[in-house]
């Protein structure tokens, strides 16, 4: 039986007469990479906030662990690491200090446990200098390490990539499915289609302050593959098809047909053309890329 770490349902946000957040339904699994993609403004900010309490929901409701979230925060809360924004430590103080001083706070992972996360997160020879001599990676990823540092069940990172040069955000990258190989459950908030579909196990496409598309990496851009045709005659094969099951799906690129929606029809357009005397010399499904698929996704969504 499926155990589920975050769970929310019919969730809603408002402030004033914007509508943030419109009946959202969450079930994240424990162990798992959950990715919440979609543009600034697309409400996934605003739906991690309300899942770490930060924000009080106008409808609907969290449950972590199995329990609701409400009128049980402090204690919930302590099993979580967040990143949220733009990480705050005091400035005039090192890294390494920050961690310590945090640690009063959370439960004490001790002075081997502050230097194994300042090692996770690369910034061990850099853990003397002041914070606020960091640049923005670095104070991104001392964010990560206070996140982790007192050994969460749940980690939530909102954009964790944000400001790290090409080297930083591929050691995050290895980070992120590192941590659910270890039982974490991670939930990754994200604008950034290649990161999300590069670490994450499950993702949720919101727009306009709802979900529009839900499922794992393969199911998300494999609904939405296509069919790439080969045939000797490209005009004929298109009067065919505009009197076909296909019709208005199909497209010429590059002297190839393309029919959209149809990665796993290839049997039946064989049959199809071949009954019309027809004969390809190619036929194979094309996978899109995440990127691909969100901009259809969202496109159909527009109306488009």
């Amino acid at each position: 039986m499926l155990e589920y770490v975050v769970e929310a349902s019919g969730l809603v946000k408002r402030y004033g007469e914007t509508i943030a957040v419109r009946d959202v339904d969450l079930a994240v699994e424990r162990g798992s990479v959950f990715g919440a993609l979609g543009p600034n403004g697309s409400g996934k900010s605003t739906t991690v906030r309300m899942l770490l309490g930060l924000a009080r929901p106008d409808a609907g409701n969290v449950r972590l662990f199995g329990e609701p979230l409400a009128g049980h925060a402090p204690r919930l809360l302590r099993r979580v690491g967040a990143v949220v924004e733009s990480p705050a430590f005091v400035p005039y103080l090192s890294g390494r200090d920050n961690l310590r001083l945090l640690e009063l706070y959370v439960p004490a992972a001790g002075r081997e446990g502050i230097e194994a996360v300042l090692r996770r997160v690369h910034l061990e020879d850099a853990a003397h200098r002041r914070f606020k001599t960091y640049s923005l990676g670095m104070k991104q990823r001392l964010g990560i390490a206070a996140a982790i540092l007192h050994n969460p069940e749940l980690i939530i990172l909102d954009e964790p990539t944000n400001g790290l040069d090409p080297q930083g955000t591929l050691e995050v990258r290895a980070l992120i499915p590192e941590l659910a190989r270890e039982g974490r459950t991670v939930v990754l908030c994200s604008h950034l289609l290649h990161e999300v579909e590069q670490v994450c196990d499950s993702i949720a496409i919101f727009q306009r302050g709802r979900i529009i598309a839900r499922g794992t990496t393969a199911e998300i851009t494999g609904a939405a593959s296509s069919l790439e045709v080969a045939a000797p005659d490209v005009e004929i094969a298109l009067k065919l098809f505009a009197q076909s099951p296909w019709a208005g799906r199909v497209r010429v690129e590059a002297e190839l047909l393309r029919i959209e929606n149809a990665g796993g029809e290839g049997a039946s357009v064989n049959a199809f053309l071949a009954g019309h005397g027809v004969y390809v010399s190619l036929l194979r499904p094309r996978h899109q890329s995440l990127e691909e698929a969100f901009l259809d996704i969202t496109r159909e969504d527009d109306g488009g």
